[in-house]
């Protein structure tokens, strides 16, 4: 599978609001409009694939909606304006017009359309620009600007076609998608979460359904997993804590067979209906994180936004990463705000019993949704009036080098590279003499004319990196330790002020961290030896990457935690001795989550004589191929959560998304 899906047609602007409703005035066709001639304008519009789209059938409708709520919708085109008025006063907080019947079909249509071709493997991912959008519908009403829910009717439609038993649905727009909540909330074949303002019940649609213990229902309790947010202002490091905290664990854990994201962009800076900070940016990297699951196999569905600006730049930025540019630069990525926390602690205790991911915790929530008007009220107010007219930069430009992966193997290893890697040829005499002056300085025991060469090798992939000729690189080395100390050196002597390195190996890596301008993170099975600091990092697992929940426990909740607030400007990523082929599967998901940083900018240094199948590996997930399905995972070792607590609580004072709350007494339901 390769290749991206964009699915639009003009046809779903030609409706609008035809009387005078304040609540209703944000939803307008210059939503799809914007959103669709940004991509155009960005060149983004032609990289993509196009399907003409088709009007959803009426069976397929009926996949989420009862047969008397479709016949009533029926019959909207033959209203006059004053029976438009009266149909749509039965349901709340949406309008009715002549058309939007058929564009509602249309909308339907077009999410039906994406899935089938990302599951047939016509393309890998996809985005589908609708309208009217869709999560807040229910089996029996209009809700929220949305007739008919398109991704419930997808998700229906996918189990039913492609036999699929786990899909997963990310609702990230700043409203709880109730509608796909109630769908689904009997079901465990799919799994929801959604972020969404809340405010203690104060925040539209005002349900007490939507707060964090709001888990689902029978055999699908569990499988519901609702992350109010308390406060506005939310910002990137908001976002990305949740991730890391709550739905990533929860994700890798359920391991999805098809992910669809319910997109609304009203979560955004700048958004009427959000009142949050987070950047455009932030949707470019949440969208690479959910990449690696289900195969690749990622289908964005837009849902809503209503600042137009920051609504047609999110959505390049989903759809760039969607395609497989570098991802974006992030400012100041810190600790989340303390309702941040809170939220999030709360979700995490409360699905306990629920998912091996959380079974370590032992606290209980620390609040219970208590809608209290005079709590954080007029900090709120006053954050609100902040972010009505703020001002943020354009998205800078994201250019992709023209070349992917350059790499340097052994003649009978190349057939294991993807196509397009690049092969290094002939090496300048400057860089010759640059790896002399690095063995000269940091490596006086290298004395052999084939270790000098793969120096030489090493040094010429960095420069290609810095000079913007190949994005990441991939080259076998005798010794890892002399060969990652050699990098390092050069990387922070000639481009960069910080370097993330991520070894994986029991043996003491030989890196000064002391200045902090290099972060070693090492994933091993024993403790190595030398002074520890907030720069050197192990997590020591006992049956290091065999353990894959362990393995993947360290590496969402701490190893990319700390590595996104570090933000390196290149990535060193080390695998030592591999024994095993039941290592790759781990690994190859370890460089794809990897890619999310330093635009990409990575170099992956393996121990000659490795696996040809990790070297295959390592170069797919260099070239953008999604990782290997994990499986299902199991519960981790609970001697290896402790020792990861233990690093957390060494670490968490440095390091602002290693933060937790504490408990405390609960109050009480007003």
């Amino acid at each position: 599978m390769s290749g991206s899906a964009l699915i639009y047609d003009k046809e779903m602007t030609r409706y609008k609001l035809l009387w005078t409703d304040p609540v209703c005035e944000i939803e307008t066709p210059e939503r799809l409009m914007v959103s669709y001639e940004a991509l155009k304008s960005k060149g983004l519009e032609q990289r993509c694939e196009s399907f003409p789209i088709r009007e959803a059938t009426e069976e397929e409708i009926l996949l989420a909606h009862s047969k008397e709520y479709l016949e009533a919708v029926k019959q909207t085109p033959h209203l006059s304006l004053e029976e438009l008025r009266t149909f749509t006063q039965q349901y709340s907080d949406v309008y009715f017009h002549p058309n939007i019947y058929h564009c509602a079909k249309m909308a339907v249509g077009a999410t039906i359309q994406l899935v089938d071709n990302v599951m047939t493997g016509k393309v890998r991912n996809g985005m589908a620009l609708v309208r009217p959008p869709g999560h807040h519908s229910q089996r029996n009403a209009a809700n929220g600007f949305c007739v008919f829910n398109n991704v419930a009717i997808a998700a229906v439609h996918a189990k039913n076609h492609y036999n699929l038993s786990r899909i997963l649905i990310v609702d990230w727009d700043i409203h709880h998608g109730q509608g796909v909540q109630y769908c689904f909330e009997e079901d465990p074949s799919v799994l929801y979460f959604s972020w969404h303002r809340y405010e203690h019940r104060s925040f539209w649609p005002y349900l007490a359904e939507s707060d964090f213990d709001g888990v689902g229902k029978g055999k699908g309790a569990g499988f519901n997993i609702n992350l109010p947010w308390n406060k506005v202002g939310m910002t990137n490091s908001d976002y990305l804590y949740a991730f890391f905290q709550v739905l990533l664990p929860v994700a890798y854990e359920f391991d999805p067979e098809l992910v669809l994201i319910c997109a609304g962009f009203d979560s955004a800076i700048g958004d009427p209906e959000g009142h949050m900070c987070a950047s455009p940016e932030i949707f470019g990297h949440l969208t690479h994180l959910l990449m690696s699951l289900a195969k690749g196999r990622l289908c964005v569905v837009l849902e809503g936004g209503y600042n137009m600006s920051s609504l047609a730049q999110s959505v390049c930025q989903t759809v760039q990463t969607l395609l497989g540019d570098p991802t974006p630069v992030l400012a100041s990525v810190g600790s989340p705000c303390h309702s941040a926390l809170e939220s999030v602690q709360n979700v995490r205790a409360v699905h306990q019993n629920y998912w091996n991911c959380f079974k370590h915790i032992v606290s209980e929530p620390i609040t219970k949704c208590c809608r209290m008007e005079d709590r954080d009220g007029d900090e709120n107010n006053e954050t609100k009036d902040q972010t009505e007219d703020i001002v943020w930069p354009e998205p800078l430009l994201r250019p992709a080098p023209p070349v992917r992966m350059a790499a340097v193997v052994s003649t009978e290893l190349k057939d294991c590279l993807p196509e397009g890697c690049q092969q290094l040829g002939e090496i300048s005499q400057m860089y010759i003499e640059e790896a002399k002056k690095i063995r000269n300085n940091h490596a006086q025991g290298m004395t052999d004319e084939k270790s000098l060469q793969c120096l030489q090798n090493v040094v010429s992939v960095l420069e290609k990196i810095k000079n913007k000729e190949v994005r990441n690189g991939l080259v076998l080395v005798p010794d890892v330790f002399v060969f990652v100390s050699c990098a390092v050196q050069h990387t922070l002597s000639s481009y960069c002020d910080r370097v993330l390195v991520v070894y994986v190996g029991d043996d003491t890596v030989p890196l000064d961290t002391q200045d902090g301008r290099v972060l070693l993170v090492q994933i091993c099975s024993k403790e190595p030896e030398g002074e520890k600091s907030h720069y050197h990092v192990p997590l020591c697992l006992s049956k290091g990457l065999h353990d894959r929940a362990s393995v993947m426990q360290a590496v969402l909740c701490l190893l990319l935690p700390m590595a996104y607030e570090f933000d390196p400007g290149l990535v060193v990523q080390v695998l030592g001795k591999c024994n095993s082929k039941q290592e790759v599967p781990i690994w190859a998901q370890l460089t794809s989550l990897l890619q999310g940083l330093a635009q990409g900018k990575t170099l992956a240094l393996l121990q000659r004589g490795c696996d040809p199948e990790m070297v295959n590996a390592t170069g797919a997930s260099l070239s953008g191929s999604p990782g290997p399905s994990l499986g299902p995972l199991g519960t981790p070792l609970a001697e290896n959560m402790e020792a990861l607590e233990a690093q957390r609580q060494r670490l968490k004072s440095q390091w602002g998304l290693l933060l937790k709350t504490e408990s405390r007494t609960q109050c009480q339901d007003k």
